[in-house]
Parts: C-alpha cells; structure tokens; sequence
C-alpha cells in the first residue's frame, strides 16, 4: 500500500515494485520464523529442498498485479502452509479492503444467493464457468485475482468460484485453505483433491464454492 501511494510507480512498474517488496518481507520472515520447513514463492527460484519438506510455506506475495497497478481493491497477498501436501493453514489479505481472512479465524457465511453468483474473470471468462452459469442460472461477477474471488465465496458476496485457465499452487493455496477452513468444497475439476508442494507447481484448475451447490455444479460439470 505504500508503494502505490508514494507515487514513484504505475501501472506494471508498481506492480513489479509491489511484487518485490511483498516477496522480500515474506521470504525474510518466513525463513527466520520457520528455518526448517520448506518454502514456495511466485518471486523466489525454487531450489527443490522444499520437496523433501513435510511442512511447506505457498507464498504469492502480489496476486493481481494488474489489479494492484490499476488502483483497484481486487488483489490479495497469499500465505499457506501446506502440510503432506494439504493446505492446512493460510492466510489471504485483501489490503486494498483493509482485510484479513485466515483459517484460524472464522467468520460466518451469509445465505446462499438466489440466483446463484459465479466469479469470473474481468478479461477472459473461463467457458466452463460460463457453461455451468449458464445450466444453473446463475448470474456472472466479473473480479481480478484468484484470491479475491475465492475469498468473495468466503465472504458471501459470491457463490461459486471456478477457474480452468491455468493457475499455479501459489495462486490458490492459501485461498483453499482458508475456503476449507470455513466448510467450503474445495477441489479440482474433475473431483479430485487438491495436492500441493509437488515438484511441478502448475495446478491448473479449482473449483471453490458453496457446500450447499457442490453437487448441483459437478453436474453441470459432467454433462460437458
């Protein structure tokens, strides 16, 4: 916030700025607090130590730099635990609101909205969600970063958060777990569990959204 206030920075070279400031503090903190456990930054070259860890910090210092340079307030910065391989514990800011949601605090959910409101990406709308939108009548909230969205399910301000073009672990770790945390169904696409810490971060797809849809939308899933 600092950075985008002093009014040195714009557009890409804020958020390559921001990116680097939020890095340098995380990993600084991280590897002072926890030495002996393993670490995952977008921002920081990977030396594979982290793969015979089994604790893992998932660490996305600046998620939506688009967001973050144009002044917008949908952008987050992503801290999770991953534990074999599960996201145990995270944390998701969303500085721009001034807010912090994280797994060991909990807040309630609001109702479940009628229609149903699925997230989708401001530029490029994924063509599953706008499928299963489409099959479930639900009504489109276009948002920036990964973490914003998931935690706008959190938050009630949305329902249904699924993605398929292409994310990484740091993208989507700490908004699962704290999805989880809060009784969320967090998984891939396909049903299966999301796995985190492998050797190849690339973790293409997700779907977060409301227990109460989860089975409604793997059905609109399976008759794509």
């Amino acid at each position: 916030m600092q950075v985008r206030a002093d009014g040195r920075f714009e557009g890409k070279a804020m958020g390559a700025e921001g990116d680097r400031i939020a890095n340098h503090y995380l990993v600084e903190a991280l590897t002072t607090a926890r030495p002996d456990d393993g670490l995952l930054s977008e921002e920081r070259k990977c030396d594979g130590t982290r793969l015979y860890r089994e604790r893992v910090w998932i660490v996305d210092p600046l998620d939506g730099t688009r967001e973050y340079g144009e002044g917008r307030d949908d952008w987050a910065v992503h801290v999770a635990l991953a534990i074999r391989g599960k996201a145990r514990v995270g944390a998701v800011a969303l500085p721009g609101l001034g807010l912090v949601l994280r797994s060991d605090r909990l807040q309630p959910i609001p109702p479940l909205g009628n229609p149903l409101r699925m997230l989708v990406s401001r530029s490029r709308p994924a063509a599953e969600a706008l499928a299963v939108a489409e099959k479930l009548g639900a009504v489109l909230i276009p948002m920036g970063s990964a973490g914003a969205k998931a935690m706008a399910v959190v938050r009630g301000e949305a329902d249904i958060y699924l993605h398929s073009g292409g994310q990484y672990e740091w993208d989507n770790c700490a908004p699962a777990a704290v999805a989880i945390a809060h009784g969320l169904h967090c998984v891939r696409l396909d049903g299966l569990p999301l796995v985190y810490n492998r050797a190849d971060p690339y973790l293409p797809d997700l779907l977060i959204c409301r227990a109460e849809v989860a089975d409604a939308v793997t059905a609109a899933l399976g008759g794509m």
